[in-house]
């Protein structure tokens, strides 16, 4: 565990602890915060029952969810433009994918409310953040993830090929790390909340006892950023053809289905799919120049007697990038496509759940066009208290 985390842990202990004292010293005086929580963990208590076919869900008497989680997820780009050079048609498609990332955390919640907290232990070096708040017939989920990865692998092709096609590794190492940060919110209603219930799939604080399904109604905000623009990163830059920094920003409504089933007592698979119509389809592009062919083109390169190690200190220290412009592009309406798959197995005050979660942006502008995935796979074992 590092310093940092360290010290991100004891401020929040040192936080709670605060709170506890403050929330004692006002209970004697009318209840204080105490009294105020207490309240709201009573509302919450009945807004999670309330309506409820308790033949088909059941809430716990153990309110409090804790979760231990773990995590692995990955970010793809791939652009892809068309045009005609002296009457010749061509193709470039520059792919970037980072290294699949593994993160262990923790989430707590009430009745369905929480917070979680997962830090990176494999792969690219970040935090993952997500808030919960579920009710019998609604539910709202936001997941942050902040990341950086310093080894992604790069695919270069293009037609015609030209004479000569070869960038070595498809993997390269940069000095500086690509910085990428994620923010997807959901928000869904249920029509038929009474008999179905989407939390005891993905909070696991009620129980679905029996198999049911619902329409729902839903919603997704999708923002993504990945930044490399520096002068170290010159190199990557060039072969992603100018483009330094992307930013997206992606709005959709939709209705689809969820089922949950019941095979055995203590056992949920859950599925959903729903089509999504998106009406916000942005993306912002970031374009730089470099001196790099100028520094390769240099008569220091042709020196025979300085060795690797030399020459790249050289061309690294003597990279420079300039801002060369950027672009809004606006897709229009496009059609996207969110699907889920959850399984649980609740055994005493314990239980298990693996799900996965699938994210794409898409955009087309003219002759261009570009995906942006973003996928994670979420696994975790829980006690009620």
């Amino acid at each position: 565990m590092t310093l940092k985390l360290h010290y991100i842990i004891n401020r929040y202990l040192i936080i709670l602890l605060m709170l506890g004292l403050c929330g004692q010293a006002s209970a004697q005086e009318k209840g204080g915060v105490a009294g105020f929580l207490k309240k709201v963990g009573t509302l919450i208590d009945s807004m999670t029952v309330r309506g409820i076919d308790r033949n088909y869900i059941d809430a716990p008497k153990e309110p409090w969810q804790i979760i231990v989680r773990g995590n692995l997820n990955q970010s793809t780009m791939e652009l892809e433009s068309k045009g005609t050079v002296l009457g010749t048609d061509y193709s470039i498609t520059p792919y970037m994918k980072t290294e699949p990332s593994q993160y262990v955390g923790l989430w707590a919640g009430y009745r369905g409310y929480g917070f979680g907290y997962t830090v990176n232990v494999g792969g690219d070096r970040g935090i993952h953040l997500t808030f919960g708040a579920t009710g019998s017939s609604y539910g709202v989920n936001v997941r942050i993830n902040t990341f950086r990865n310093d080894e992604p692998e790069i695919d270069i092709s293009s037609s015609p090929a030209p004479e000569e096609e070869d960038i070595g590794s498809p993997y390269m190492h940069l000095t500086d790390p690509i910085k990428v940060r994620t923010v997807i919110a959901n928000a869904y209603y249920l029509f038929n909340g009474k008999r179905f219930s989407y939390c005891a799939a993905y909070d696991q604080s009620v129980f679905q006892k029996r198999s049911a399904g619902s329409l729902l109604a839903g919603a997704m905000y999708y923002y993504g950023r990945i930044n490399y623009a520096s002068d170290a990163n010159a190199p990557l830059i060039y072969l992603m053809h100018g483009l330094g920094r992307v930013k997206t920003w992606q709005g959709s409504v939709g209705a689809g289905y969820a089922y949950n089933w019941v095979p055995a007592r203590g056992l949920l698979v859950s599925a959903m799919a729903m089509p999504m119509l998106t009406f916000v389809n942005k993306l912002k592009a970031y374009g730089y120049s470099s001196n790099l062919l100028q520094l390769l083109a240099d008569p220091y390169t042709d020196n025979l007697e300085i060795s690797d190690e030399e020459w790249n200190e050289w061309l690294y220290n003597n990279l420079r990038i300039t801002s060369a412009g950027d672009k809004y592009f606006n897709s229009g309406m496009t059609l996207n496509f969110d699907a889920r798959l959850s399984l649980t197995y609740n055994f005493g005050r314990y239980f298990v759940n693996i799900f996965g979660q699938f994210n794409n942006m898409r955009y087309h502008h003219e002759n261009s066009r570009g995906n942006m995935n973003d996928w994670y796979v979420n696994t975790s074992i829980g006690l009620r208290l």
